[in-house]
């Protein structure tokens, strides 16, 4: 399992599972790059040869929703990680 600290002043973080998939909503706070950070999570996935592993959603006021395949999960967070998004991402038992 991996457990990951994010910046809330700076986004918020909600995770659902969703069947077989898993359900991000993320909420940029206030102003800076953070939605530029998302969309390149988002180009992330859209620029690899499988469709179907994380869908995106734009929403008005800086809100955003992945659903994720959970074979892709970690892949997920570790692009966010990768981005910026993420404080930190550990691995537990």
């Amino acid at each position: 399992m991996l457990i990951y600290t994010y910046n809330d002043k700076e986004v918020e973080i909600s995770e659902t599972a969703n069947g077989q998939d898993v359900e991000f909503r993320i909420r940029v706070i206030g102003e800076g790059s953070m939605d530029k950070r998302i969309k390149e999570v988002q180009q992330d996935f859209e620029h690899n040869s499988v469709l179907t592993d994380v869908l995106f959603y734009a929403y008005l006021n800086h809100e955003y929703q992945f659903i994720v395949r959970q074979d892709y999960y970690s892949e997920f967070i570790l692009s966010l990680m990768k981005h910026r998004i993420l404080i930190s991402v550990t691995w537990t038992g």
